[in-house]
């Protein structure tokens, strides 16, 4: 799960940078926990398919008769 620490920060500098600005290690620190942010939701979303997947193929060698799944 997305850390709610890292939505946190994300939004300060997103919030900073409309107001205040960004230093060039502040836009560093952006881009990267953006980056991380969408590899975790990335990660998160393969997750969930991968058992959606799963649980069909399951329940479907479970409730037939069908010959797809030999």
């Amino acid at each position: 799960m997305v850390k709610k620490e890292l939505v946190m920060r994300i939004n300060e500098l997103y919030y900073k940078a409309k107001t205040t600005g960004l230093n060039p290690m502040e836009k560093e620190e952006q881009e990267k926990l953006r980056r991380e942010y969408i590899d975790e939701i990335k990660k998160e979303v393969k997750e969930q398919l991968d058992n959606a997947k799963n649980h069909d193929i399951y329940h479907h060698r479970h409730s037939c008769n069908c010959e797809n799944h030999h």
